[in-house]
């Protein structure tokens, strides 16, 4: 659709607007991994009532159960992401600290997408696309500062 990616430059906009904000409330409490629970609270709460609020169809438990066990524990990896932001924007930056993060979620994703990993749409990784990695490395060293 047209308008996604204005709806994806939105998300990261948000990404790095709250990354910020509870990266300062983790300092104001002295403790980033407890500003992490107070993201994943809230944002469990909200979440569970748009989801009561709107959802009209349950999965079935025979869904569930065919469901793959790793696939439960991916918000693993996003409280882990979480705490690793809200305890280094602090020490780096917003700036640099996303530099970094964006860096790390294109090449991730593009590894992802070129063994269609997850069920997800493949997409090979080609010349062009490494040269635009490349390019992604080299803007993450300017922004942060690095060869000065």
């Amino acid at each position: 659709m047209a308008y996604f990616p204005l709806l994806a430059f939105i998300a990261g906009a948000a990404i790095a607007t709250q990354g910020g904000m509870n990266a300062q409330l983790g300092m104001l409490l002295k403790n980033s991994l407890m500003a992490t629970a107070v993201a994943f609270l809230l944002s469990s709460v909200l979440v569970g009532s748009v989801l009561l609020w709107s959802n009209k169809v349950w999965p079935t438990s025979e869904v569930l159960r065919s469901i793959p066990l790793p696939l439960w524990f991916g918000g693993t990896l996003s409280a882990l992401g979480v705490a690793l932001f809200y305890y280094l924007i602090p020490k780096m930056g917003a700036g640099n600290m996303m530099a970094y993060a964006l860096a790390g979620q294109i090449i991730i994703a593009m590894v992802i997408s070129h063994f269609g990993w997850f069920g997800l749409p493949v997409s090979a990784i080609d010349g062009r696309k490494i040269m635009g990695v490349v390019a992604l490395l080299v803007g993450v060293g300017l922004i942060n500062g690095l060869g000065k």
